[in-house]
């Protein structure tokens, strides 16, 4: 991995040659503009001096007419003042100047490990806007990518910058999505993905990229006539929303990015590793600690909290074998509805005269743990805080923003409103044994202002400090991130939280399609995958508990459902489910997320493979009706070729059925033993399920 090359025989070319996991990244730093993208792959192997200087030579792409006379370099930081003639990587201006900047290599600083990746960090200067930029990129062991700027005002003067999947062909322009919820947002997936023609999980090349930010950001794809191909994102910026003094400096957020040559799931496998490797993962902060199966009380009983109740959820979620409790929302002052109480966190006297204490201690007595449900950056005008701090609303000067669910967000970057909501906070963690918070952020940020400019870059830094303090403060608290769901997934509030809540629309047919595109960036253990009660309030749909029960099974798990209120024959399922997931966890939560092109578009396969190929877990998902009177052979890859395995089905909570006169006979059996070779690419025939129907199986190395 990074070896920096220069040579007489190069002619003095400086190549700087990153590789890891299969990929590799090549940069040419030889000036006198800043680094040139030489290569961004698969891994080029061993090459010499010499080789990287015929790389070099081969690469560098033909001067057309219509371009300037030396060209356009495919810098790492794309410069109109390059003759590039698509999406700069800088925009801003000083005040009316410099609008264009051009910045000049000032020296490339390196480390890494032979075929483990490296580190790269990259400097350049403008004098004549009064600019420095420092580029730092790393390539994981992992193999995934990422990369962020920082631009420092060095001049005299202040300056602003500016600034469900959808398959497209990569053609000539500008595929452009800008996200300007100040959060994530629901409307598309967290990633942008580019790849060879008709590229799916397990085939085709990919390049993929993810901005790690959690407020208005942009993503980009363009093709340029010139032969470039770009892939590009950052924080979208508002006009005025940053302005440098001398001295003081803006990073951008990191972007992710990684190249597969073995379809999406290689994308997954970069991302999963270097999340999984992370100190932050649950699984580093707390080794030896196996991520809880949760009950969430908010389909159970909503705002009706009553103790009595509640502790019968409790015992009946116990005996089920449920580690963690969740008290959600209605715990705090005059919240009997959505449409009051944000910002008044405090324990509601009328409803817990005695505190949330007895509730505390009743479910620490069974051995769970106890969580809670929050919504700190909101706040509802019906609220003592809001009559006694209207001014601390996030918005411009004289007019409330549109409400949102009947509430307004909270400017955290106003230091009095930060330390209202630390101090509150922190007093529950210390007053109650507290393990995990359920945060939730309800609303988009509309017409978001703080101290007179736009204001969502600082709520979201704000926002970021807020979850460090309290993790300093509580290290051994949890943190969810729910926003509406799934409204704020990516990797920037996942330094800070140790899981997504994918979505509030718990209807397991959506689910499927819900977990499988946040899978593709997220590992099993950061997604809470939870069975819902049979009708799904959403939908209005109603689903077999088997198949909810699968569908829950590949993430973090829990019951978001009033078990109490369950038939017995219901509760004997969930209890079967939590002993296989409780049985399981450590190939779900550790394992290579494999997801298989299956040849019929009415149902899906997808599953687990431990690291050493030694067992796996594998869905079946009937999504539809088939065009197919009998099930497509199902293909189980990601296995030993050489080694033999069984296969047999797994009772989740039942088994599923369909109209047969009679099942495939290795099904009648209990199982059949197959190579892995054998597995991945004939597979085995499966029962005929009707449709939401879903099979687990469970394959061992013999």
């Amino acid at each position: 991995a990074g070896l920096v090359q220069r040579s007489a025989a190069c002619h003095d070319v400086m190549m700087i040659y990153l590789r890891a996991a299969g990929c590799s990244l090549v940069l040419d730093v030889d000036g006198p503009g800043l680094p040139r993208v030489v290569h961004w792959g698969a891994d080029l192997g061993d090459l010499s001096p010499e080789q990287a200087a015929a790389l070099r030579a081969a690469t560098v792409p033909p001067v057309s007419a219509g371009q300037p006379d030396d060209g356009v370099p495919g810098a790492l930081l794309p410069a109109a003042a390059t003759g590039h003639a698509g999406t700069p990587g800088l925009d801003g201006h000083r005040a009316g100047r410099a609008a264009a900047p051009l910045f000049v290599l000032a020296g490339v600083e390196q480390a890494g490990v032979e075929r483990a990746g490296g580190r790269v960090v990259v400097r350049g200067v403008d004098t004549a806007a009064g600019l420095e930029l420092v580029s730092e990129l790393e390539l994981t062991p992992s193999g995934l990518l990422r990369l962020r700027h920082t631009v420092r005002n060095a001049g005299a003067d202040a300056w602003c910058r500016e600034r469900q999947p959808q398959r497209h062909p990569f053609a000539f322009g500008t595929w452009l999505r800008e996200g300007r919820h100040g959060r994530t947002g629901h409307d598309a997936t967290i990633g942008l993905l580019a790849g060879t023609p008709g590229f799916g999980f397990r085939h085709g090349e990919v390049w993929a990229l993810h901005v790690g930010w959690s407020g208005n950001h942009t993503t980009y794809a363009e093709r340029l006539p010139g032969g470039w191909a770009v892939l590009g994102g950052g924080e979208l910026l508002l006009p005025g929303e940053v302005v440098l003094a001398p001295g003081e400096e803006y990073a951008t957020p990191w972007l992710f990015a990684a190249w597969s040559g073995r379809g999406m799931d290689g994308i997954s496998a970069a991302f999963h590793g270097w999340l999984r490797a992370r100190p932050a993962h649950p699984a580093n902060r707390h080794p030896g600690r196996p991520r809880p199966v949760v009950l969430n009380t908010w389909e159970a009983v909503y705002f009706d909290h009553d103790f009595d109740r509640l502790r019968r959820l409790a015992d009946t979620a116990a005996a089920l074998g449920v580690e963690r409790f969740v008290l959600d929302d209605g715990w705090f002052r005059h919240r009997r509805d959505d449409t009051a109480g944000l910002g008044d966190w405090y324990v509601d006297e009328q409803v817990w005269p005695a505190g949330l204490g007895p509730l505390v201690d009743h479910v620490r007595g069974l051995g769970m743990e106890f969580g809670l449900w929050v919504e700190p950056e909101m706040v509802s005008e019906d609220s003592d805080l809001y009559r006694a701090h209207p001014d601390w609303v996030l918005g411009a000067e004289g007019r409330l923003p549109p409400r949102w669910r009947h509430q307004q967000v909270l400017d955290l970057a106003r230091p009095e409103a930060y330390s209202y909501v630390l101090g509150r906070l922190a007093a529950l963690l210390t007053e109650y044994d507290i393990g995990y918070l359920k945060w939730d952020h309800n609303r988009d940020l509309v017409d978001a202002a703080h101290a007179g400019r736009a204001g969502v870059h600082a709520q979201t830094l704000a926002v970021y400090r807020l979850l460090d303090e309290l993790r300093d403060r509580h290290p051994d608290v949890e943190v969810e991130s729910c926003s509406s769901g799934g409204g704020r997934v990516d990797l920037g509030i996942l330094e800070r939280t140790d899981r997504v809540w994918a979505s509030d629309c718990n209807d397991a047919l959506e689910r499927q399609a819900i977990q499988r595109w946040t899978g593709l960036f997220l590992p099993p253990e950061l997604v809470g995958t939870h069975v819902g009660p049979p009708m799904a309030h959403t939908t209005g749909r109603v689903h077999a508990l088997s198949f909810r029960a699968v569908t829950a099974l590949f993430g973090h798990a829990g019951i978001e459902w009033d078990v109490a209120a369950a038939e017995p024959g219901e509760r004997a399922g969930l209890a079967e489910w939590v002993r296989v997931h409780r049985a399981e966890r450590d190939l779900l939560h550790g394992g290579d997320v494999v997801r298989v092109d299956h040849p019929d578009p009415s149902a899906w396969v997808h599953g687990v493979v431990a690291a050493d190929r030694s067992r796996a877990l594998f869905a079946y998902v009937q999504l539809t009706t088939s065009a197919a009177e009998v099930p497509a052979a199902v293909r189980l890859p990601g296995l030993d070729p050489d080694r033999m395995y069984r296969v047999a089905p797994v009772s989740v909570a039942g088994l599923p059925w369909g109209l047969q006169k009679a099942p495939p006979p290795w099904y009648a059996a209990g199982g059949v033993e197959l190579t892995g070779r054998v597995l991945a690419e004939v597979g085995v025939r499966l029962p005929v399920l009707n449709p939401e129907q879903a099979l687990v199986l469970r394959v061992t190395a013999r």
